[in-house]
């Protein structure tokens, strides 16, 4: 399996694409999917029913996941305040110690277990391990703290795993040179994994049918959406809080190899087949 190098072009909005300077590996995702902690909670056993009857179809998913109210919980628990700054959690080495217990522990082994009891196979990560995830501090990092920028992603160890026939785990943490632990948002690592592996596809499962726009006094899924809509919508106001890493996730992403992203509601019946057979369902995201 030949090693690759890859660069993410993590200056803000930049097209520039991907680069590449070897051939892919032989095992490639088929789809990258991003899902929050608290989402995946809810979630019914259908979900990850559905989820393992894919991966003995032959489908090789990735899950990279966040868990962002656990975080706030301990947090609570322990008497350490929680402070956000611009939607980034600002982030201490105290609060990064109940950042990495909370990802890499609780959240991630409990995804583990649910996809096997539905008859999968699952290796649980973090973006510590083999130094999966490689970042940097982000531009604002006096002001955040030890929040990280992906800078490189180690895409064999994923085409390894799933060579292995396990779907990867990834909790959102990333490492540098000097082995400094940094606390990535969950969607952003899930669109640099998506962009690293050579996925075409990232679907951000969430609890929400997809992008939201009022017509009319009434609120509905948009089935597709521009840069430029976003960008319009985020402007206005409609489209706010955690949907903005989302979708700026989903456009930054989209300018490496992945070619489409999309957001649906996991409680929907049989979502990911659906989609993956081809039925329009929540919001699609293209270049």
């Amino acid at each position: 399996m030949q090693r690759q190098s890859y660069r993410f072009p993590h200056d803000k909005g930049s097209s520039a694409p991907l680069r590449q300077d070897s051939d892919t590996s032989d095992v490639q995702a088929s789809f990258v999917m991003k899902c929050g902690g608290s989402t995946l909670a809810a979630l019914p056993e259908a979900f990850f029913a559905d989820l393992a009857q894919l991966q003995a179809d032959g489908v090789r998913p990735v899950i990279v996941h966040g868990g962002g109210p656990a975080i706030s919980d301990n947090l609570e628990k322990l008497g350490i305040p929680t402070e956000f700054v611009h939607g980034l959690r600002r982030t201490t080495e105290e609060v990064l110690d109940v950042v990495e217990m909370v990802l890499a522990g609780t959240i991630n082994k409990l995804i583990v277990r649910r996809i096997q009891s539905a008859g999968g196979k699952a290796l649980g990560l973090s973006g510590s391990d083999g130094s999966l995830i490689q970042a940097e501090p982000v531009a604002n990092a006096a002001e955040v703290g030890l929040v990280g920028d992906v800078v490189r992603v180690e895409a064999d160890i994923v085409a390894g795993v799933l060579s292995m026939g396990y779907m990867p785990v990834i909790a959102p943490l990333g490492v540098d040179a000097q082995g400094q632990r940094y606390n990535i948002n969950a969607d952003t690592a899930a669109g640099a994994v998506a962009s690293f592996v050579g996925a075409r596809r990232m679907i951000v499962v969430t609890d929400v049918p997809g992008i939201l726009k009022t017509v009319d006094g009434v609120k509905a899924a948009l089935p597709s959406v521009t840069f430029a809509e976003i960008e319009d919508m985020i402007a206005s106001g409609e489209i706010y809080g955690g949907m903005i890493p989302k979708v700026r996730a989903a456009m930054k992403c989209l300018h490496g190899n992945v070619e489409e992203v999309v957001i649906v509601d996991g409680s929907e019946e049989r979502v990911l087949s659906r989609l993956l057979s081809g039925e329009a369902i929540g919001t699609t995201i293209r270049r």
